[in-house]
């Protein structure tokens, strides 16, 4: 299997320098969906990490049982609320969002994924999938052809063969992969050690990450930090590019007073400012 680096000096090559005279206006609107009872934090990390990687807005959509936790835990957010109580039943909004990130915690309620499923027919905006959204779509396959071309799935190796079926080898896995992503015209963020990108027959294999990300938060936290920047105009495959690489190298960064066993999904978060700062951005 041949791959492509992702190291600093092709991240380099993508990034786009922030205009000195930009305002959050011109930052993108990032719109997160997501949680279920329960599991609120999940949509708390990944909003969190939206705007800890520059994005200008960043709305959730939510359940109303997260509405309290969710503006305790991070005030910079606004956020709308389905009409009921613990899950997700009915996708409407009247904001235009540069791009949005769906999944995290969203559970998989029977009215949830009807609604997901009626929310992809009618959706245009650039997309990310993540978690519950993508086993939703491995019950009703009929999904994967509603979504747009290029639209950015994210799932760890067992969401993969959901999506995939079974292989009886790493070259079988990594063949079906591409042939997925070619048939749909969809990149694979395939989450592991290491992560890989797959975009049609182009696979990356990123250079960044260590055993502390291997924590409960951490997925949720890339699909902030990659909706974050297809929000704020890079190419879909840019974005992966960069939020994968950016996402290890918070874990690279974490000083001597934090162990690779006291690692969170948060501490990712708090470490964004850094990964930026050493690329010299």
């Amino acid at each position: 299997m041949n791959s492509i680096a992702v190291s600093r000096e092709e991240i380099l090559k993508r990034y786009h320098p922030i205009n000195p005279k930009t305002h959050k206006g011109m930052q993108g609107h990032a719109l997160i969906i997501g949680g279920s009872y329960g599991k609120i934090g999940a949509v708390t990390l990944s909003t969190k990490a939206a705007l800890r990687t520059g994005c200008g807005l960043v709305t959730t959509y939510i359940p109303k049982c997260g509405y309290n936790a969710l503006q305790t835990a991070n005030p910079e957010i606004m956020v709308l609320t389905d009409f009921e109580e613990h899950c997700i039943t009915d996708i409407e909004f009247s904001i235009i969002p540069q791009a949005i990130g769906i999944g995290p915690g969203m559970g998989l309620d029977f009215n949830t994924q009807k609604a997901f499923h009626s929310f992809l027919k009618i959706n245009q905006i650039p997309l990310v999938i993540d978690a519950d959204a993508l086993n939703s779509l491995s019950h009703n396959a009929a999904s994967l052809y509603l979504l747009r071309a290029k639209t950015i799935l994210t799932p760890h190796v067992k969401e993969l063969e959901r999506l995939l079926g079974n292989w009886s080898s790493e070259a079988e896995k990594w063949q079906k992969a591409i042939e997925f992503s070619s048939k749909f015209n969809l990149i694979l963020v395939v989450k592991g050690a290491p992560t890989y990108i797959v975009d049609g027959e182009n696979m990356y294999e990123n250079t960044t990450g260590n055993a502390a990300l291997a924590t409960a938060g951490s997925g949720d936290v890339l699909t902030g930090i990659i909706t974050s920047l297809l929000a704020q105009s890079y190419d879909a495959i840019d974005a992966a590019l960069i939020g994968v690489y950016l996402h290890g190298l918070c874990a690279d960064l974490k000083d001597d007073t934090t162990s690779t066993q006291s690692f969170i999904a948060s501490d990712i978060i708090e470490n964004l400012g850094r990964s930026f700062l050493s690329l010299g951005i």
